[in-house]
């Protein structure tokens, strides 16, 4: 049995497991025994794969530029990796608000719910979030680190990167000097891709473990009484997942589908469990390198920049809170505030971090374009709060998703997909 498919058996049995022990037991005693006993070994496994985040990124995406042979080689991938990324995520916006009326999701909702709100848990993640959310030339300042150890050590992913690409343009640029340093990186290279198969032959008992914690602990209950948010979401990330995504994968890079979803399986897997595209990071690779056929170079450099700031699914859900927030407070919206709305959301999306509920902290953001106060801001949010884990799951999904679609378009654009890896996964 291929991994995938364990990997999604320990998915489906962690959801039997955790809603039959939330209904069985009651939601106390559930939580308390999964906390105990199960949850510890689905944190040893996102330990593991924290584990990997940082020296993946580092020897990867350094073996990956001395790979390209031409440091100017990687201003073009960046910049049309960075154009996918902008137009999938402008349009998932579009995509979550045009469902998002569709649905009406905040029709409805008893006003007395969201007053009687308890804003607790809320307030001092936003706090935390508005404050690491800078201006936008802060941003791109930081991208710049002025103590590249620092960046690794605190795992800045959008500082390793841009030091990767500067150290690996410098090993070119040195010549013959530079070879030991790159035939260094390419081992290290492959020493963390195995390092990486390693940690993933554990991924579906650590799939199973997450999943039982978060399904005893939660269950169905909360989403019952949000069911047309909920509705409204998973609908519009199939939309942008298997329609748009899908579309473009036979379309534009003229290859078939089904081993297109078929090779993502085990990533997509990972990011619904963890609810976080920088944890599925060494699995996205994994998946895009053994899988989908994606040469090593164009792998290591795309797919942790849009692990940073590709995110499809947050963009989608970042629309539906907006109109979910103005149906809920009784404010009409025009054109000029969707617009809004949708550039907005699309640059929060890219801003987003790549750690479970990220964008739902950011949503203030959004909705003070039209009005909505940060208190009336952090009332919506924390109704919503209780059960974001497993919206977040969804979007996570489709965030991956969408960096592995970038990641294997680019390849075929380049004539740098293995057609034959890509394709066996037909049979």
């Amino acid at each position: 049995m291929v991994l995938w498919q364990k990997v999604l058996i320990g998915l489906a049995l962690g959801l039997a497991a955790g809603l039959g022990l939330h209904f069985q037991m009651g939601v106390e005693a559930a939580s308390a025994l999964t906390t105990t006993w199960v949850k510890p070994f689905g944190d040893g496994f996102i330990n593991l794969i924290r584990m990997l985040v940082v020296p993946l990124i580092f020897t990867s995406l350094v073996a990956g530029v001395v790979a390209m042979g031409d440091p100017r080689k990687i201003g073009s991938l960046g910049g049309r990796a960075m154009l996918i990324f902008f137009i999938t995520t402008a349009f998932s916006v579009s995509l979550g608000i045009a469902v998002a009326n569709l649905f009406q999701p905040g029709v409805g909702i008893d006003p007395a719910l969201v007053a009687s709100a308890d804003t607790s848990a809320v307030e001092s993640r936003m706090q935390a979030a508005t404050a690491a959310d800078a201006g936008l030339a802060a941003r791109l300042l930081a991208i710049i680190p002025t103590n590249p150890i620092q960046a690794l050590a605190t795992g800045d992913v959008l500082a390793i990167i841009f030091f990767s690409f500067v150290f690996g343009a410098g090993i070119l640029l040195a010549g013959e000097a530079g070879r030991p340093t790159a035939t260094g990186f390419t081992s290290a290279s492959d020493v963390m891709l195995k390092v990486t198969e390693m940690v993933m032959e554990l991924a579906p008992y650590g799939v199973f473990a997450l999943v039982t914690h978060t399904m005893a602990t939660q269950g169905l209950g909360l989403l019952e009484n949000f069911a047309r948010l909920t509705g409204a979401l998973y609908l519009a990330l199939a939309i942008q997942m298997f329609v748009v995504m899908g579309s473009l994968i036979k379309f534009v890079g003229r290859l078939p589908v089904i081993p297109f979803f078929r090779g993502i399986a085990d990533a997509i897997a990972v990011a619904f469990s963890t609810s976080s595209s920088n944890a599925t990071l060494p699995v996205s690779m994994a998946c895009a390198t053994d899988n989908l056929g994606v040469a090593r170079p164009i792998a290591s450099s795309v797919l942790p920049l849009g692990a940073t700031v590709n995110m499809n699914g947050s963009a989608a859900y970042l629309g539906i809170i907006a109109v979910f927030a103005s149906q809920i407070l009784g404010i009409e919206l025009g054109m000029q505030d969707y617009l809004l709305i949708a550039v907005t959301a699309t640059l929060a999306a890219i801003g987003t971090a790549g750690i479970p509920s990220a964008s739902l902290f950011l949503a203030a953001t959004v909705l003070s374009t039209f009005g909505v106060t940060p208190e009336q801001a952090i009332l919506v949010i924390a109704i919503i709060f209780p059960f974001d884990r497993l919206l977040d799951m969804g979007r996570t999904v489709v965030n991956v998703a969408g960096d592995l679609m970038t990641a294997t378009l680019l390849a075929r654009w380049d004539k740098e997909l293995d057609l034959e890896v890509y394709k066996a996964q037909d049979r």
